[in-house]
């Protein structure tokens, strides 16, 4: 083909090259170019929360602190327990007692 005094090879790499790149660009303008424009109407009120909505809320943030006040104390046990199990030395045991001493159950 022979455009404006020179000579265009369509499989050269240059060319090959040339053609791959502005039919990618095309599919992908096409495929994010917007059909239809929407228009957002921004004269909406904005949501006033009923007594029952709040009420609601309240008691959805109750349960959420009861359960992070539970997740707390059963991580305070855990490490209480883990503890109890491994010693320094290297030993393990549920309860540490030496022969002759006080036995002493209570929570640290």
């Amino acid at each position: 083909m022979k455009l404006l005094s020179t000579n265009i090879c369509l499989s050269s790499p240059k060319s090959i090259l040339v053609i791959s790149v502005i039919l990618f660009s095309s599919i992908v303008l096409a495929g994010v170019w917007p059909e239809k424009v929407i228009e957002v109407d921004s004269q909406e009120e904005p949501w006033v929360p009923t007594e029952a909505d709040i009420a609601y809320q309240d008691s959805m943030y109750t349960i959420i602190q009861s359960t992070q006040n539970d997740i707390t104390d059963i991580k305070k046990d855990i490490v209480y327990i883990l503890e109890r199990l491994d010693y320094e030395d290297g030993t393990y045991d549920s309860i540490r007692y030496v022969k002759g001493g006080k036995i002493d159950l209570r929570r640290n």
